[in-house]
Parts: C-alpha cells; structure tokens; sequence
C-alpha cells in the first residue's frame, strides 16, 4: 500500500474515454424497483408520525425510542441481508426480492392491526425487516453493474428514480385518502398491490448475477520467423499444455470477506468510522417535518405533504451530484451535504413562516442528494466484488445504528429541554461530527 502524491482526489479515479456515458440497464431496472416499492412504503410513511405522535398520543421520546429500533432493527438484518447475497454468488437479486415481498406483505399487517399499536409495530417491524434486507443486495448489483469511474453517477440514477417514488407516495396517499374519506383501509390495499407490483418488476427485468465475472482474454503476440514452430515442437507443446492444465486443478471461488476482514482496509474503515459520526448527530426526517408542523400550525390533513418539498428537491440534484462526486471526488459532495443538513437545523431556529419551511426542504434534499448514493460510491471501490454486498452492508448497519442513536438522544433533549434547546444542542454536534469527519475521511489515493 502506498499514497500517491498526485493532486487528483483519492475516490475520483481516471475516466476513460467514452466509458461511463450510458447507465446500465440493470441499474434502470433496480430504479424502476425502488420507485414502485417507495411509492408503496411512502404512502404509508407519510402519515404515520403524526398519528403516532398525535393520534396514539406517543410523547417525542417514546417516538424517537419507537423509530430508533426499527432503524436499529433494519441495521442489523442489513448485515444477513448481505451475507446472504454473497454466499455462493449469484444470490442478490433472490435475497432482494424476498426483502422487497416481505415490506408488501406488512400493508397486510397494518390493514389487520386496526388502531392496535402492537399491531403497527409487528407491521412496521417487518416493513424495516423487509428494507434491511434488500438494500445491501440492491446497491451491490448496482456498483457490479457499473464501472467504478461512474458509480456517482449510476447511485445518482438510481436514487433519482427512487425518490420519485417517495415524492409520489405521499401525494398518492393524500388522494386516497381525499377520495375516501380519510379511509386508511384503502391506502394499506392499494400499498400492497404497488408494493407486489415492484416484486414482478424485480423478477422480470433484473439479471439474475448482474456482477457475474468474465474471463479475460490475454493478446496474441506476433510470431517472427524465427520464432517459427515446426510439426514435431507444436505437437510436443500442445501435449505439454494439455498435461499441465489437466494436472492443475479449477481454484474453487474464495469466500466473501466477513465483516472483521472488511473492517482491516484502512481506507474503508474510515469511511465506515465517518458515517457513523454524521449519523449520530442525525435527529431524523420526522422530527424535523413535526418540528416545522408545529411552527406553522399546519392541519393534520396537509402533514404528509411536507416530505414532497425535500423529495422533490432531491430528485432534481441526485444525479447532477452523483455526476459532480464523480468528477471531483466524492469525500467533498459528501461532507457538503451534511453542511447542508446543518444549515436546515440553524433554519429552524429561525421565526417560523413560509420562507424558512421552503428553505429547510430544499436543504433537506440537497443533503440526501450529495450524501445518500455518494456514501455508497465512496465506499464500494474499496470493497471486493465477492464481499461487496457485506461490505456496505456493514456501513449501511453503522450508519443505521448511529442514527438509532441521534433519533433517541434528540427525542429525550426535546423531551426534557424543548424543542429549541434540543435543536441547538443538535446544530452543535452536528457541526464536531463534521469537522471530525473532514480529518478522518481518506484525502488521498491509497492502494
């Protein structure tokens, strides 16, 4: 292993000519998947917090505690999940499809909890069993689908087209439930027909081993004339080959790297180690859409329309990001995007009105966009093909477990304090968990 000393930074690797143009089709057809399954699970999501928080009367705490261990619970199955899809090879698009069905099937649950809250949370237990699951799997055939050079822009892609999904689920919702009356009944169905509706995408239009490996070809060397080789050495060598190929025997697959393994590259390691500090100082989308509800007293009907700002101002910049982390290095998009998110903490802090909800949305989708495929392009170059999908899944879990973390911590200050000291006290960490990651994030190339 050495640095380079070049100025090029370390996670932007040199671009072919005309390599990196087009986006592979498997990575069109993962983001088909992800836009039909996120229509599903958003219109379920979008309404969720406030009738947890208003409607069953759950406390802030007992809120960030409840959407902590789901998340908690997604980070652990997410290292299962990618196991699984590199044990033996070729499993990722199966273990995918069983998370994708399994986050289909809890619309049934909740459809059958009624307003039980233990039935809610088996539901939306298995929904984040289900997401854990698949996404190790999901965003490793999408880095074994694309060329390392381009992987900004193949995650840009493909968040895209997912965030069309959570931009449309909740407006989705929203109309079913204008047309019905406010009967949730009908969202849970027509949530499961769209979110069965991903699985068969899946299974149609997704390869089977999308990183399935080629056997090089080595160049024929020119033979001169005096390297001529007569009848008599051609059969002798042929015979020679042949014993030698016959005696050596096919190197079985090696296995894929388990996470202790994975955790020994140092440059992975920061990553991992960065992640888990920025999640940490993360409090969570729902409390920031509740803590902008109560500032403009907005009616519970147009609650689930707040994500729609944030969604769709990540689905206009996910790719222009993906295509700039590509070209400039990923660790500076990637850490920008978290300034991002602290400066829509200072924003709140601000009088509440029309302009400072805006600005708080548009903030929110410019750090999902520098930070949510960049983080995985950052990371999957340093990761074998084989323990690809158990490499990020070990960073998506750390992430996951961190922000289980902020979301906890962040309900007790808001609990204990109120909603602005907590939010200081949030700003603040934030910003030590930034600088520390600026210092531990890898500036140069190492190989």
């Amino acid at each position: 292993m050495y640095l380079a000393t070049t100025g090029r930074r370390s996670d932007a690797p040199p671009r072919p000519v005309g390599v990196g143009r087009r986006v592979p089709g498997t990575v069109v057809a993962l983001g088909a998947v992800s836009l039909v399954t996120d229509i599903s699970s958003e219109m379920v999501g979008a309404v969720l917090p406030l009738y947890l928080v208003l409607g069953l009367g759950l406390s802030p705490l007992q809120f960030g505690v409840f959407d902590g261990l789901f998340n908690g619970a997604t980070a652990l199955v997410r290292l299962l999940g990618g196991r699984l899809a590199d044990r033996g090879g070729g499993r990722h698009r199966t273990v995918a499809g069983a998370g994708y069905l399994l986050s289909a099937l809890s619309r049934l649950g909740l459809l059958l909890a009624g307003g039980a809250a233990g039935g809610i949370a088996a539901a939306m237990a298995a929904d984040r069993l289900g997401k854990g699951v698949r996404t190790a799997p999901r965003d490793a055939m999408i880095t074994l689908s694309a060329p390392p050079e381009a992987l900004g822009r193949a995650f840009g892609v493909h968040r895209a087209m997912d965030t069309t999904g959570a931009l449309l689920g909740p407006l989705v919702a929203f109309l079913v439930l204008w047309a019905t009356a406010d009967a949730y009944d009908a969202v849970f169905v027509l949530s499961f027909a769209i979110g069965l509706l991903g699985v068969v995408v899946l299974g149609l239009f997704v390869p089977a081993d999308p990183g399935a490996p080629t056997t090089p070809v080595k160049p024929t060397r020119a033979v001169t004339p005096t390297q001529a080789v007569t009848p008599t050495r051609a059969v002798t060598a042929t015979r020679a080959v042949s014993a030698t190929h016959a005696a050596k025997p096919v190197p079985a697959p090696k296995p894929a790297r388990t996470a202790p393994r994975v955790l020994a590259d140092p440059a992975f390691r920061r990553v991992v180690v960065a992640a888990a500090l920025l999640g940490a100082a993360t409090i969570g989308d729902s409390f920031l859409y509740l803590l902008l509800q109560r500032g403009l007293d907005l009616p519970a009907a147009l609650f689930p329309l707040l994500p729609l700002g944030s969604a769709a101002c990540y689905l206009l910049l996910a790719v222009p990001a993906g295509r700039l982390a590509d070209r400039s290095g990923r660790r500076i998009p990637f850490l920008l995007g978290h300034g991002a998110l602290l400066a829509a903490y200072l924003t709140l802090l601000a009088p509440a009105g029309p302009a400072v909800a805006v600005l708080v949305l548009v903030l929110l989708g410019v750090f999902y966009a520098a930070t949510d495929g960049v983080l995985m392009a950052l990371a999957a170059p340093a990761l074998p093909a084989r323990g690809r999908a158990s490499g990020l899944a070990v960073l998506q879990t750390g992430q996951a477990l961190a922000r289980l973390v902020g979301a906890a911590g962040f309900g007790a200050a808001w609990t204990w304090w109120g909603p602005r000291p907590a939010l200081v006290s949030a700003a603040l960490v934030l910003a030590v968990a930034l600088t520390a990651a600026w210092r531990i994030l890898p500036g140069r190339k190492v190989r």
